[in-house]
């Protein structure tokens, strides 16, 4: 083995290491770049904007469940999540990540609906067990029922001077 003035390994034949280890450098830069694209960010604003219009389509006269807040509930979740997971996937460049991303992803959307769920008995039995003091400034169906009665009549009517 006869030195010629390198340290370290030769990887190729006639290279030195900081050579190729130079373009590698520039081969993934290369390819970090490659992923973008002005064309794929316009789709995905436009199909952003697309989204919005549907979120605001359950407001206007032409919705046709508008007795069933439910439906436009579920309706409006649905396009959040996929406005959600389109900024986070294009915007936040997780598209292009290496698989590792489901070792951080699905753990953590696993706890947040394990969570949710665990939540769900504490507001279902929230009257349950209340001391009478906060019992008897809490709200009851009556009161309810007074607030649209009063809502139906029209707008409130200020008192006259004295």
């Amino acid at each position: 083995m006869s030195d010629h003035g390198t340290h370290g390994p030769v990887t190729r034949p006639g290279e030195s290491a900081d050579e190729t280890l130079q373009h590698s450098i520039e081969a993934a830069h290369g390819e970090h770049h490659a992923h973008g694209g002005l064309g794929k960010y316009v789709l995905v604003f436009l199909a952003l904007c697309g989204l919005t219009t549907m979120s605001f389509f359950t407001y206007s006269p032409a919705w046709p469940w508008r007795d069933q807040p439910q439906v436009g509930w579920a309706f409006m979740m649905a396009v959040s999540c996929t406005k959600a997971m389109l900024v986070i996937l294009f915007f936040m460049h997780v598209w292009w990540e290496a698989n590792w991303k489901y070792v951080l992803t699905i753990p953590a959307a696993m706890m947040a609906l394990f969570l949710a769920i665990m939540l769900i008995p504490d507001v279902g039995m929230r009257n349950r067990m209340v001391s009478q003091e906060r019992a008897m400034h809490m709200a009851r169906p009556a009161d309810l029922i007074e607030l649209e009665k009063a809502s139906s009549e029209g707008p409130f009517v200020e008192a006259a001077a004295h």
